[in-house]
C-alpha cells in the first residue's frame, strides 16, 4: 500500500481491489458448487469476496505484574494459609486480565468491521462463510494479525438490508436458516482469561498417589467456559439477536510463575477459553393463510345399514347378491 491511510473507510489496497473487480464485471468467492445453488435457492446472489485485517501490538498494561495475575493474596505465604482455596480471577469479573481481552475484542470487531465496509461497496446485504483467525505478525514477536474473510451476497429484489450482516454459516446452513424463519445478525466472538493459583491443595492433590479431582483447576476451566458463554451472549443482546449458533470453541490452558510469590517454584495456571457464533433473529414474511379443516359428519354406520337392507327387501326388484352383501357388513359391524 503506497498510499498514505488515516485508518477511515476502505484501505487504499482494498478500494483498488473492489474498483478491479467492478470494472472486469466479475465476482470472486470461495463457496462451494453446493453453497452457490444453495444460496441462490433462497433469493441471494454473491457479489464477491471480502476481506478485513488489523495488526495489533499485545503488550503489557496495568500493575507491574501484567494481564496474568491470580488476586491470591495467599500466594506470598503458601504453607501459612494452606486452608485457604485461591480465587479464580475471571477477566469478565474485573481481573487485570481485563484489559488483555478488551484488546482482543477491539482488533477483532476493527477485523470484522473493515470486512463489513467491504461488502457495503460491493452492495451486498451480508457475508457468508466468514472465517476468522488470528496468526504472529511476522517481524513482530508481540504482535498478530486478525483477519476475516468471507462472501458477500445480496438479495435479488429491491429490498435490501440497511445494515450488512455477518455470519459464519455456509452456503447450505445459510439457506436453512433462512427457509426455518430465521435470519443472522452478527458474527460474534466471546472470550474469557482465567487465572488460578496452584495453591497448597492443589500442590497437593497433584502429588497424590490416589485418583483425585483436581477441583482447583476444575473450577478454573468451568469459570472460564461460563464467562465467555456469558460474553458471548451479552453480545447477542446488544446486536439485537434471539439467540446464538455455535461455531467453535476452544480452550487454551498453561501454566506460568506467579508474579505475587517471592518463592521461585510458584506456579499460576492460565486458562483462555474462546466461543465463536453467529446471532440470528426470527423474521416473518407474510402471515401464513388460515389452513382449512375438513369435517365428516359422524354417525351410526349399522343403523345406516339397517335401512338400506330394509329398503333392498321392499324392492320387489332387489339384487340378491347387493343384499347378501349388506347382510355380511351388517355382521361384521355388529361383530
Amino acid at each position: 500500500m503506497s498510499e498514505p491511510w488515516s485508518s477511515g473507510g476502505l484501505p487504499p489496497a482494498a478500494a483498488e481491489r473492489l474498483a478491479s473487480a467492478e470494472r472486469s464485471g466479475t465476482w470472486t468467492s470461495a463457496l462451494s458448487t453446493g453453497e452457490f445453488a444453495a444460496i441462490r435457492s433462497v433469493g441471494f446472489e454473491p457479489v464477491g469476496q471480502v476481506m478485513g485485517s488489523a495488526v495489533f501490538r499485545i503488550g503489557r498494561a496495568g500493575r507491574y505484574w501484567g494481564y496474568h495475575d491470580c488476586q491470591y493474596a495467599g500466594a506470598r505465604y503458601l504453607y501459612r494459609t494452606s486452608r485457604q482455596d485461591a480465587p479464580v480471577a475471571l477477566s469478565g469479573g474485573g481481573a487485570p486480565s481485563r484489559a488483555l481481552v478488551e484488546v482482543f475484542d477491539r482488533a477483532r470487531r476493527t477485523a470484522l468491521d473493515r470486512m463489513t465496509a467491504e461488502c457495503r461497496a460491493l452492495g451486498g446485504d451480508g457475508v457468508v462463510s466468514a472465517a476468522l483467525t488470528m496468526a504472529p505478525f511476522v517481524g513482530s514477536a508481540g504482535s498478530l494479525e486478525f483477519k476475516v474473510i468471507g462472501t458477500a451476497v445480496r438479495a435479488r429484489g429491491g429490498r435490501h438490508a440497511r445494515q450488512p450482516f455477518t455470519s459464519h454459516l455456509d452456503g447450505q446452513g445459510f439457506a436453512k436458516l433462512l427457509g426455518a424463519g430465521w435470519v443472522p445478525v452478527g458474527l460474534l466472538v466471546g472470550m474469557s482469561v482465567g487465572v488460578r493459583h496452584d495453591d497448597y491443595r492443589t500442590t497437593s492433590q497433584a502429588y497424590s498417589w490416589r485418583n483425585v479431582e483436581m477441583r482447583g483447576w476444575s473450577d478454573l476451566v468451568h469459570g472460564v467456559r461460563s464467562d465467555a458463554r456469558q460474553q458471548l451472549g451479552a453480545q447477542a443482546a446488544r446486536c439485537g439477536g434471539d439467540g446464538v449458533v455455535m461455531a467453535a470453541g476452544d480452550l487454551r490452558v498453561w501454566s506460568e510463575k506467579c508474579f505475587r510469590s517471592n518463592r521461585s517454584d510458584q506456579e499460576d495456571h492460565i486458562a483462555e477459553a474462546t466461543m465463536v457464533g453467529t446471532s440470528i433473529a426470527r423474521f416473518q414474511v407474510r402471515t401464513p393463510p388460515p389452513r382449512t379443516l375438513s369435517v365428516l359428519p359422524l354417525g351410526d354406520r349399522g343403523a345406516k345399514l339397517r335401512r338400506r337392507l330394509a329398503t333392498a327387501a321392499a324392492s320387489p326388484y332387489v339384487d340378491n347378491a347387493q343384499y347378501r352383501r349388506l347382510v355380511e357388513e351388517i355382521h361384521e359391524f355388529d361383530g
